[in-house]
C-alpha cells in the first residue's frame, strides 16, 4: 500500500515537551523505529510531522536578536525546521537499514483571501511584557494583550488547498524512495499573481495537510500518529470508550456534540474523515507505537468513508 504517516509533537521531543538537540535525535530515534517496520512490510511509505517546538525554539531566538537583526519570517521557520528535522529523520532510518530515503521541503497553498488573514487568532509562541512585545509589533508582527499572563502573538490559520509539491513526492516514490516532505503542515504561501508564489505569516495544521497530501498522492492509507491508542468517546469520563471501525458519518455525528477536543483530536478526527471520504483508502489515529498495527487495521481508530 501507500501509506500517508502524519507524526504528531511526541515523536519530535521528549515526554515531557522538551525539545533540546539531544531530546529531538532520541525521540525521532524511537519513532522510527516504528517507521522502519511498515516499510520492512513492503510499504510505500511518505513521512509528514509537526514542528510546534522547534519553530517555537526559532522564535525566541527572533525575539532575543530583535534588537539587532529582523526577525525571521514564519515560512522561514517552517522550512528550516522540515529541513533539520528531515535530517534527523535521514539519520535514523539509515541505522535501521533504510538508506533509501529523501527529504523535501514542500509548501502548501493556502487563500491570500482567507478570513484567517484579515483576523488571527492562532496563538504561537511564549508570552512576553509589553515593552519586550513592542518591538516585534514594531517589525509588524500582532501581539495581544492576555491579561496578568502578558502579550502573546497571534497568526492565521488558513485552510490548506493545494500541495504544491505533490508531484515531486510522486516522482521520488516511483523511483523507490520514502519521502519526507509538508512538515509543520508545509510552508506557508500564496499566489503572487505574477505566476509564482510567495510565503505567508501563517500556521497551517498539520493533520488537515495531511490529509490533503494523502488525498492528492491516491494513497490507501493515512496513519495519524498521536499520544493515544485511538480517539476516545468521554475522554476523562466514566464511560470512557475507544472508538474503533467507523465511517464518516458516524465520526462527524460524534465530532458536532463536542467531545473531540478543538486543539488536539479535533483536527486529527477531521482530517481522518476528509481522507476516507474522499476515496477509497481509510484513515486511522493511534498512538506512535502502533503504527504498522494500525496499517494493517488492527489497530486504533479506523475510519472508512461507509461502512465496510
Amino acid at each position: 500500500m501507500r501509506v500517508v504517516i502524519a507524526l504528531g509533537g511526541n515523536a519530535m521531543t521528549a515526554a515531557d515537551g522538551s525539545a533540546r538537540p539531544d531530546d529531538q535525535r532520541l525521540a525521532i530515534e524511537q519513532a522510527m523505529g516504528t517507521v522502519a517496520a511498515v516499510v520492512a512490510a513492503g510499504h510505500e511509505v511518505v513521512l509528514t510531522h509537526g514542528n510546534g517546538p522547534q519553530v517555537g525554539n526559532l522564535l525566541v531566538k527572533n525575539e532575543m536578536a530583535a534588537a539587532v537583526v529582523p526577525p525571521v519570517p514564519l515560512d522561514w521557520c517552517g522550512a528550516q525546521t522540515q529541513g533539520t528535522i528531515g535530517t534527523l529523520i535521514l539519520n535514523a532510518l539509515a541505522r535501521r537499514g533504510v538508506s533509501r530515503v529523501a527529504v523535501l521541503v514542500s509548501r502548501t497553498l493556502v487563500d491570500a483571501a482567507d478570513p484567517g488573514f484579515r483576523t488571527p487568532t492562532k496563538p504561537i509562541g511564549r508570552y512576553l511584557p509589553q515593552d519586550e512585545a513592542a518591538l516585534m509589533i514594531e517589525h509588524g508582527q500582532i501581539w495581544q494583550d492576555r491579561g496578568d499572563r502578558g502579550w502573546r502573538r497571534v497568526v492565521a490559520s488558513p485552510e490548506p488547498q493545494a500541495c504544491l509539491d505533490a508531484s515531486a513526492v510522486s516522482a521520488l516514490l516511483g523511483a523507490g524512495y520514502i519521502v519526507t516532505c509538508a512538515g509543520g503542515g508545509g510552508v506557508p504561501v500564496v499566489d503572487d499573481g505574477v505566476g509564482g508564489y510567495r510565503g505567508v505569516e501563517a500556521v497551517i495544521d498539520k493533520d488537515l495537510t495531511a490529509a490533503l497530501l494523502a488525498t492528492s498522492l491516491d494513497a490507501d492509507a493515512l496513519v495519524i500518529a498521536t499520544d493515544v491508542e485511538a480517539a476516545m468517546l468521554g475522554w476523562g469520563t466514566p464511560d470512557e470508550r475507544p472508538l474503533g471501525e467507523v465511517d464518516v458519518a458516524t465520526l462527524r455525528r460524534h465530532a458536532a456534540t463536542g467531545v473531540f477536543a478543538g486543539g488536539s483530536m479535533g483536527p486529527k478526527v477531521e482530517a481522518a474523515c476528509r481522507f476516507a471520504e474522499s476515496g477509497d483508502g481509510f484513515a486511522a489515529i493511534t498512538s506512535l507505537a502502533r503504527i504498522a498495527d494500525a496499517v494493517a487495521r488492527r489497530s486504533g481508530t479506523i475510519v472508512s468513508r461507509s461502512k465496510e
